[in-house]
């Protein structure tokens, strides 16, 4: 199967500009990147070699072998051009890579299950961090519940304007005990998630995931479930919170800037419908709408900003305003 591609800053701004119709864009094969914007696909077939290279050193003596392979494919003009463009900088993001390496502990919790899941979602995810660097951070749980650049989606769900569907995480213990009794009932009926802890999200990420989800939903055979949304926008205070808890949630994150969003893939597989979610996703991709992280159980996205007019002014459409 194709390898899949996968963010601080300062306070939550003005609302974002404007976007376009929900049309797919064309194929990215002819497109070439511009002066100054480094060379995607060369970045992620660059970060995919050197998976191959840290799985084969994945084993504890072999420490000192993988941070001199680190030191010399990190400095590659192809993975060193989109590192330099992120907030932190060339050495900032490979001082960030090493001490994650370093202080890395699997366990069933994170979506890094080993060091090569670790290094390709911290790498991946980098393209998010370089597109919207100039993006404010959502720095607490309070900023990204106020913010009037997010919309609540539970407002829409109402209304029927959703193509896809999340579950919130329960708030209470009572909550939580209620959860895991449909669990044992009915334990394939919802993909096994926490569900998001915040139901808010950009316009223009709402009007893309509508997008894959009425996609999804005409090509998928009768009776699969609609696209299910696992995590949207999150403060920085609760990326930091996940790490508490042994998640694999990296810093800066697009999550914590708002562009991010997580969809369930392993469930679909119930379904005979997994592959296909994934291809449509990396089309997407191919195409230069999204950036995608296989994560695993779920798989990170998020929109590009050449994408962004476009679906701001889908959602304009689809909600009338």
């Amino acid at each position: 199967m194709r390898v899949p591609s996968r963010s601080p800053g300062h306070q939550p701004g003005s609302a974002v500009a404007s976007a376009a119709p929900a049309r797919r864009l064309p194929p990215a094969a002819g497109r070439r990147p511009g002066p100054e914007q480094p060379d995607l696909a060369a970045y992620r077939a660059a970060v995919a070699e050197l998976l191959v290279e840290v799985g084969a050193l994945a084993d504890a003596p072999s420490t000192t072998a993988r941070q001199v392979l680190l030191d010399q494919r990190l400095r590659e003009p192809a993975i060193a051009a989109v590192l330099d463009a992120t907030p932190q900088g060339f050495v900032g993001a490979r001082e960030t890579l090493l001490l994650e390496m370093a202080r890395y502990q699997p366990n069933t919790r994170s979506s890094a299950q080993d060091l090569t899941a670790l290094v390709r979602i911290y790498l991946l995810s980098r393209i998010d961090v370089m597109w919207w660097r100039d993006s404010p951070t959502f720095l607490t749980d309070g900023q990204v519940d106020t913010s009037t650049d997010l919309v609540d989606l539970e407002w829409l769900r109402r209304r029927g304007l959703l193509a896809f569907r999340y579950q919130e995480q329960p708030a209470t213990v009572l909550g939580r005990g209620l959860r895991a009794v449909r669990r044992r009932l009915r334990p394939d009926a919802t993909p096994r998630t926490a569900g998001v802890r915040f139901r808010r999200a950009r316009r223009e990420v709402i009007a893309l995931l509508n997008d894959v989800g009425r996609e999804f939903a005409a090509a998928a055979r009768p009776g699969t479930p609609p696209l299910w949304v696992t995590s949207l926008a999150r403060s920085a205070e609760h990326q930091y919170r996940l790490r508490r808890l042994g998640y694999a949630a990296m810093v800066p994150s697009g999550h914590c800037l708002g562009w991010a969003a997580d969809v369930e893939l392993a469930w679909y597989g119930r379904f005979g419908a997994r592959d296909l979610l994934a291809d449509l996703l990396l089309a997407r991709q191919e195409a230069g709408e999204l950036n995608v992280v296989d994560e695993g159980q779920a798989w990170h996205l998020c929109l590009a900003p050449t994408a962004q007019r476009r679906f701001r002014r889908a959602y304009e459409a689809e909600m009338g305003v």
